[in-house]
């Protein structure tokens, strides 16, 4: 008899049925009633708003600063770096009327064409690049280390909650620089951020490397990318960070004073991470009863479950929780207080137990008669099966509390890499390249799914089996095997290993 889930399908049974489940189950968003575009729920935002204050204390203590622009940007701006526009021409957005008149069927209808359309902001190259071409004059105003926390929209045909979306948040880094050794100094500093964010607090393990020419931002000289496995095998573009070099400073104009009076032009970067980071958390961890967070991105770490079918001894049960509420308030856990809660509705024992773990909350704490009396907590964990509790001393579990979430960010960490490392493989020849990314498994995996690691010359013949396989390369990873060799696909020198996959 198949053991039974709160979430159906399961992940082996329809993976991308059961991504929507967990995120209906968690109540984490819906969809909106314009196409493509999300209600990011409040426990969703609380997601977001734990991976926003992570990233921008990460982001201050290196010396970038926050800032605001405008989400309309001037047809004009954008038409200035061609390669940029083509690369967002299709996922526009245009405003061309700046008001509405009523018809005589009373129907709204747009009136007052603008004199030049705007583009509702698919990222801030161009109206940040003409800024700065204001802002800077001399090289005693640089560096420039801007970052913004923003909305932006590109068109999605394809949408699906989180991962791709019309309208997404995200934060978008603009910097500006003297030296393209700076500028490439600085794109490098941001990739380790995005890596020790993403490994570190969302406890999902990433590959950093450099795209492919393919695969490069529009206009950039050179993009970075963290790239995550989820657990059907799909690779996750987690977070980038390009090298512009001083194409948008062209096109914008931003010239400086050098130290020996002559005009320059500056090195620019940008990058950027998104609400894009809460699907890759749901699909690195999650399971079929729910969501699973890891502590250090849970907006509540611990909550407490006070239950009691005695009407009479209900005010013992939640004084005694509430004792020990305080109690764990008091605490702290990775230099932050404890986030702790309590659920004092009026859900029977049961409904809360699951509620809580299908929102995938790391400690749940059990509290009833039975427990008061013997001053003591029945515990669950997200990281181990829901019948896997245990009961400890009430001050046992306050003292070990912290050390305990501290074990559950690391063994979530710890199966994540184990998952990454059983679905990697090196690849040596062109048919063990389409041997593995067409063969089916048993688990949760998509057919061909995990990374490849073959030798490639970006060669024309290469991009045909990718397109046939729906394969694409993820990166040359800046830590991995930098041998030459031959490449598989036309037997001509390659100068390193390339990370392939199917991808979101």
């Amino acid at each position: 008899m198949a053991k039974k889930t709160a979430i159906s399908p399961t992940r082996s049974e329809n993976y991308p049925d059961w991504y929507q489940e967990v995120i209906k189950a968690a109540d984490l968003a819906e969809n909106s009633p314009v196409r493509g575009c999300m209600i990011i729920k409040p426990w969703g935002y609380a997601i977001w708003e734990r991976i926003q204050t992570l990233l921008d204390g990460m982001l201050k203590a290196t010396g970038h600063v926050n800032a605001y622009f405008p989400v309309l940007i001037p047809l004009s701006f954008m038409e200035k770096e061609a390669e940029h526009v083509e690369g967002f021409a299709k996922e526009c957005a245009v405003v061309t009327h700046h008001r509405l008149k009523v018809g005589e069927d009373g129907k709204l209808t747009p009136d007052g064409q603008l004199e030049e359309p705007y583009i509702i902001r698919p990222t801030s190259e161009t109206v940040i690049g003409d800024a700065f071409s204001r802002w800077v004059q001399s090289y005693r105003d640089l560096p420039i280390l801007l970052n913004q926390w923003a909305n932006v929209m590109r068109w999605e045909l394809r949408p699906r909650l989180f991962l791709r979306t019309s309208e997404f948040l995200w934060q978008e880094g603009h910097t500006a620089h003297a030296t393209p050794e700076e500028g490439l100094a600085e794109t490098l500093k941001v990739l380790d951020l995005y890596g020790d964010l993403a490994e570190k607090h969302l406890a999902m393990p990433v590959i950093k490397g450099t795209k492919t020419p393919g695969e490069r931002f529009p206009g950039a000289v050179e993009t970075y990318s963290i790239e995550a496995m989820m657990q059907d095998g799909r690779a996750l573009q987690a977070g980038t960070s390009h090298f512009l070099g001083q194409n948008f400073a062209k096109a914008m104009g931003i010239n400086f004073q050098n130290q020996e009076g002559q005009q320059e032009l500056v090195w620019t970067t940008s990058w950027g991470v998104s609400t894009r980071l809460i699907g890759g958390l749901i699909m690195t961890h999650s399971d079929d009863d729910g969501l699973v967070l890891p502590p250090k991105i849970a907006p509540t770490q611990v909550m407490l479950l006070p239950i009691s079918h005695d009407p009479e001894k209900k005010s013992e049960v939640m004084a005694y929780a509430d004792r020990l509420l305080q109690e764990l308030r008091e605490l702290g856990h990775d230099g932050e207080p404890l986030r702790v809660e309590l659920d004092d509705s009026d859900r029977r024992g049961g409904e809360k137990v699951w509620h809580q773990i299908k929102r995938g909350v790391p400690v749940r704490v059990e509290i009833g008669p039975k427990e008061v009396a013997a001053d003591s907590v029945f515990v669950g964990r997200r990281d181990k099966a829901p019948r896997d509790r245990v009961t400890l001393p009430r001050a046992e579990f306050v003292q070990n509390t912290s050390k305990m979430l501290s074990e559950i960010q690391a063994a979530l960490l710890k199966k994540a890499k184990r998952l990454r490392e059983e679905g990697t493989v090196t690849l040596d020849s062109l048919d063990d390249f389409q041997e593995f990314f067409t063969q089916t498994h048993d688990d949760a995996r998509v057919s061909g799914g995990g990374f490849g690691w073959a030798h490639w010359n970006d060669d024309a013949e290469g991009h045909e089996v990718l397109a046939r396989l729906k394969v694409t390369p993820r990166c040359v990873s800046l830590s991995g095997d930098q041998e030459p060799g031959e490449c598989i696909f036309t037997g001509k020198p390659s100068k390193q290993r390339v990370v392939f996959a199917k991808a979101y």
